[in-house]
């Protein structure tokens, strides 16, 4: 790909400064519909449901979104290596808006939970394309500014998401938090369209566009929908060791032997083989799949713990959540002066090493305790992994050229995707675990959560919840440890960075 760096660099002079000042408002933009998405939509359920009925399946609101952002981020990214980001980032915009306007028209839970998953369909190339985009505008010197930037954006979003849904859902109509998303996606094409210029593919990228795997991105889209399809349900929906859980994985294996078959074939697959035979992006991946995991335990299980334990209402439960949301961009904005001087691996050992310790502590809290000690900790833990996440996403963008950017950036994102559903799955399990060793098998982690919250549940019932949620938070803190020793005997103390 030589030849093709002379007209990567004007395009990116091209693009600078006010046409990238525009670009990165508009990754801004593309990066809070999907950030914005699942928050504001989570407020709104009762709404939901009392006008479409369909309670029994409203999880899928968020189960298929999720699946279909996780299984399409690999093909993306390999898309965009092919096609270039331009075009990606277009139509998974465009399909993005139409599921929103597909989802205000809904007629039913049916229809609404399928034009979700259009919708994830889009969301996949928005998350996907937006970070490799922006290691593409800036050189590495500059790159923690616009990661801070997007982090911010998540940020806000966490904070700002429920607070628009709820005032939406109860002073205008469930449809206007889908609706809200049209105006905010056209500004986004308009300016990507107008500003992001990009350059001409060389005769052997126009090559590669007539090799793509199809093949293999069907198969991947395929298992992944399959295997956590299985996760996501698997002890909900059904037991664990049923048919319909042992039938999907079963499939999914089979699916994934396929997967390997047809990208050991394939010119150009869609996962190519050296994403898992290079050591720096093998570790990064599997260090932030833990990220995704641990991450679990606080924003599914800590506003439980803050209302059934705690005794403190939604808004100051959401409160103790969201304080780590001021941390972790702050963090990562202020991580490049210290992987300047100690290395990429070296800053993201300190932070995860950090987390460990912040999560090992949550177990020891006083019961019942007080809300200033959750939340000193949420914001402990925001800084840590502020200072784990951003020096390990610039580092191994760092690693390759424009040509492996985007499915590097995809891989990495799909691991922590994929480690947010298998954490979801598996301390889900946990906490249902010590609820019924404490309770005799009496009632889940909703179902007491509900009664405590009307005050019915005995002081059992309210220990029995603080002894679940401190098992979620020591299996995090062991997920932290795997992502600690997985960087320190996987990662180079050298990210093999590539000169620009």
């Amino acid at each position: 790909m030589g030849d093709t760096q002379p007209a990567i660099r004007e395009a990116a002079r091209q693009t600078a400064p006010h046409r990238r000042g525009a670009v990165v408002a508009a990754l801004m933009l593309s990066m809070a519909l999907a950030a914005l998405d699942s928050t504001i939509v989570s407020t709104a359920v009762p709404q939901i449901v009392g006008d479409l009925g369909g309670f029994s399946v409203f999880s899928w609101l968020f189960s298929g979104y999720l699946l279909a952002v996780t299984v399409t981020l690999p093909v993306y990214g390999k898309l965009s290596d092919t096609f270039g980001r331009k075009p990606v980032l277009v139509a998974g915009a465009a399909l993005f808006l139409l599921g929103s306007l597909l989802c205000a028209l809904a007629w039913n839970m049916g229809a609404l939970i399928a034009f979700r998953i259009v919708q994830g369909l889009g969301g996949g190339a928005l998350q996907g394309t937006v970070q490799t985009l922006a290691a593409d505008l800036y050189p590495l010197e500059e790159r923690p500014k616009i990661q801070s930037k997007l982090s911010t954006v998540w940020a806000v979003s966490a904070v700002a998401g429920p607070a628009i849904g709820g005032v939406l859902a109860a002073y205008a109509d469930w449809r206007w938090i889908f609706l809200v998303n049209l105006p905010i996606g056209a500004v986004a094409l308009w300016l990507i369209v107008r500003h992001l210029h990009e350059p001409e593919r060389t005769s052997r990228a126009r090559d590669a566009r007539a090799r793509v795997d199809w093949a293999g991105a069907l198969a991947v889209f395929a298992c992944g929908g399959v295997l956590l399809t299985a996760l996501v349900q698997g002890g909900v929906a059904w037991p664990w060791l049923s048919g319909p859980s042992l039938a999907l994985f079963g499939t999914g294996l089979a699916l994934a032997g396929l997967v390997v078959v047809i990208e050991r074939r394939a010119a150009e697959p869609i996962i190519p083989g050296w994403v898992w035979r290079r050591r720096t992006i093998a570790a990064v991946n599997l260090a932030l799949g833990a990220l995704g995991l641990l991450m679990v335990a606080p924003t599914v299980f800590l506003p439980t713990y803050a209302q059934s334990v705690l005794g403190l209402g939604p808004v100051t439960a959401g409160f103790v959540l969201s304080v780590w949301t001021l941390t972790w961009p702050l963090s990562a904005a202020l991580s490049q002066h210290v992987y300047r001087r100690i290395g990429f691996r070296d800053t993201a050992l300190l932070g995860i090493g950090t987390a460990t310790l912040i999560l090992l502590a949550f177990p020891f809290l006083p019961y019942p305790g007080a809300a200033w000690q959750p939340t000193l900790l949420m914001l402990l833990l925001g800084a840590a992994l502020g200072l784990f996440q951003l020096p390990l996403i610039v580092g191994v963008q760092s690693t390759v050229g424009w040509s492996e950017r985007g499915t590097t950036t995809a891989s990495v994102l799909f691991c922590r995707q994929t480690g947010q559903t298998i954490g979801a799955s598996v301390f889900g399990a946990v906490a249902n675990g010590v609820l019924a060793a404490r309770l005799g098998g009496a009632g889940d982690l909703d179902s007491l959560a509900r009664d405590l919250d009307t005050g019915t549940a005995p002081e059992a019932a309210r220990r029995a919840v603080a002894d679940a949620v401190h098992a979620v938070y020591l299996g995090a803190s062991c997920a932290a440890a795997v992502a600690f020793v997985v960087l320190l005997v996987l990662a180079p103390r050298r990210f093999p960075v590539r000169a620009e």
